[in-house]
């Protein structure tokens, strides 16, 4: 029986097989027509550069085919045959030996997905570079915690970051003041892939030079190709370096721990996928499976509709990927070099303006916690949820802004006096962008009691503000809330127009 199944009720009929395969190959061949006519529009000065575009279209080209092929096909994962992963496929992190060796970090390097974008929060240039905490930026924190490691243990773990074509230039700038700083740094670029209009099938850009508009780069499943073709892999291995420790560049979680490194060279993983404990808040996070006795990553978009609900289930599914990986670099170029890695793409439908007119756009990306399935005795580490630390929204950087944590040589540590899990915090649309959150909260309340907080509308805070327990307040519009120095909320809904005035 095969790994993908079409649900029975939506079995086609020959003719519309025939129909689909008849529609992929034209699809497939105009394709490939473009994308020679593009790497035919390659006028630099240098071979690199279009035997580089070169291979990307090559690999893009790859991808787009599997996508017409799982389109025609239909293809989904067969919902009976997801299984809980064994006590093999997923252990505990407490139950790791705790063995104190620090020998192995000779082994290791470090990289950070660094290709985002602060748009979301409405910020300009890479994502790494927003402020967090003290006037360092993620990227700050980054190189302080790698220095204080390699300072430490008088070791050389590298700091890699894999940029985009959006964060390359900036982010290469920004590295120049760690010249002074104990480490190394070295950065390379994902691939830059066209955008295909949604009803065509066919590129957006009309020649290698087209503007950035027409590109995007393809998600961090794209990290494996992007890393050999780069040639960073082989210097690495050159370097005596066996295991890469990947994460996102705003996971504030994502520190070298010793214990998963040891224990991964004690196993002979190739591949270790950190997992925490899912809470209401984390529904649509992959999570690990046992399908057809392999363990695999199991993303909400692969799931069927009728059984969305099941998946979101806290009691089914317990816990969810945190995008920290530890990965096995020879064995990354085995897989690539036998070009093995194939991964569910994700189908990313965008709209962008072209010319004059609002055109429906598809991006084909893949995730790199995919890939798990094709390394050998791979598994997950459920840790604690102080390794997963995000900051994707104003709301993130509010808790970890707050006093509950601390800073301690670029890693954030929470306070021991907080019990329980982090509080959950909701800010509205006016704390969207980074420079409202910080023109509404210049000074962070403490948050060491508070469980809830939810705030809408034009709701203005003071200094020394405290918030314990539940705290809502939600401001009517065209009105405004003023929070007053020195003020402590516990357990209050705040609602419509509010000016407290200190007396």
């Amino acid at each position: 029986m095969s790994a993908y199944q079409s649900p029975k009720k939506h079995v086609k009929t020959q003719s519309a097989y025939a129909f689909d395969n008849t529609t992929t190959s034209i699809a497939a061949s105009q394709m490939r027509n473009v994308l020679n006519t593009l790497v035919d529009s390659v006028h630099a000065a240098d071979e690199h550069t279009r035997e580089r575009f070169e291979n990307e279209m090559d690999t893009f080209f790859g991808l787009f085919r599997r996508y017409l092929a799982d389109k025609a096909s239909g293809s989904t994962l067969d919902w009976d045959k997801i299984n809980s992963p064994t006590k093999e496929e997923v252990v505990k992190y407490q139950d790791l030996k705790s063995v104190e060796n620090t020998d192995n970090l000779s082994k290791l390097a470090v990289l950070k997905l660094n290709g985002g974008l602060g748009t979301s929060m409405g910020c300009v240039g890479p994502k790494s570079v927003i402020e967090v905490r003290e006037g360092q930026s993620f990227l700050d924190l980054s190189v302080r915690q790698i220095e204080y490691l390699n300072r430490t243990f008088d070791t050389d773990v590298p700091l890699l970051l894999m940029n985009s074509f959006n964060t390359d230039d900036d982010t290469h700038h920004l590295i120049q003041k760690y010249q002074g700083h104990r480490i190394r740094i070295r950065t390379f670029n994902q691939s830059r892939y066209p955008r295909i209009f949604k009803d065509s099938l066919l590129p957006v850009p009309q020649s290698y030079d087209d503007s950035l508009e027409a590109w995007y780069p393809p998600g961090h499943g794209d990290l494996f190709e992007s890393l050999v073709a780069s040639g960073e892999l082989d210097v690495l291995l050159q370097q005596g370096k066996e295991i890469l420790f990947v994460s996102n560049g705003d996971n504030l979680g994502a520190t070298v721990d010793t214990k998963i490194l040891n224990h991964m060279i004690e196993t002979g993983a190739e591949y270790i996928m950190e997992l925490t404990d899912k809470t209401r808040a984390d529904v649509k996070g992959g999570t690990l499976i046992s399908y057809d006795g392999q363990v695999r990553l199991l993303e909400i978009a692969q799931v069927p509709k009728e059984h969305v609900e099941e998946f979101k289930s806290i009691k089914k599914f317990t816990n969810f990927n945190t995008n920290n990986l530890w990965i096995n670099l020879k064995a990354i170029k085995r897989l690539v070099e036998s070009d093995s890695i194939k991964v569910e793409i994700i189908p990313n439908n965008k709209t962008i303006r072209v010319g004059s007119q609002e055109v429906n756009v598809v991006q084909l990306e893949t995730a790199v916690g995919a890939a798990i399935r094709h390394f050998r005795n791979a598994h997950g580490v459920v840790v604690s949820r102080s390794r997963f630390l995000p900051v994707k929204t104003c709301s993130d950087l509010l808790l970890v802004k707050s006093d509950l944590f601390y800073l301690e040589h670029g890693s954030l540590k929470i306070d021991p006096a907080r019990f329980g899990a982090a509080p959950l915090i909701k800010l509205g649309s006016h704390f969207k962008k980074v420079k409202e959150f910080q023109d509404r909260i210049p000074h962070m309340p403490k948050i060491l009691e508070l469980d809830h907080l939810t705030v809408t509308g034009n709701v203005q805070f003071g200094k020394g503000v405290q918030l314990k327990g539940t705290v809502i307040i939600v401001c009517s519009d065209g009105q405004r809330i003023d929070i007053p120095n020195g003020s402590i909320l516990e357990n209050v809904v705040v609602t419509g127009n509010l000016t407290i005035l200190e007396h």
